[in-house]
């Protein structure tokens, strides 16, 4: 599947290597997760409390609150206000988050 979004060509970026759904993947240090989740190609990063529909990042700037994702086993992040760093375990949000492992 190829993403809708695409890094810039940047010279001297580190990159490091976080897991997304238990996918291994490489993201540039510092980014946003929401940024390195689309950049990865998911399309969606959590799920509604109510009807269960997808839901993806928005606003980017912690306004809209569509982002929320499980970060390093913590529910309900704002993904486009966490920067990635190495090592780091994201997983798509169902529901509120609430008793999800």
């Amino acid at each position: 599947m190829s993403s809708l979004f695409r890094r810039l060509q940047e010279p001297d970026i580190r990159w490091v290597e976080i897991e997304i759904d238990g996918q291994a993947t490489r993201a540039r240090e510092g980014e946003s997760v929401a940024a390195a989740v689309l950049a990865s190609g998911l399309r969606s990063c959590r799920t509604t409390p109510v009807s269960g529909s997808p839901r993806a990042p928005y606003c980017m700037m912690g306004v809209c609150f569509e982002c929320l994702m499980e970060i390093d086993g913590v529910p309900n992040r704002q993904a486009c206000q966490v920067a990635v760093r190495e090592g780091m375990r994201i997983r798509q949000q169902i529901g509120t988050g609430e008793g999800y492992c």
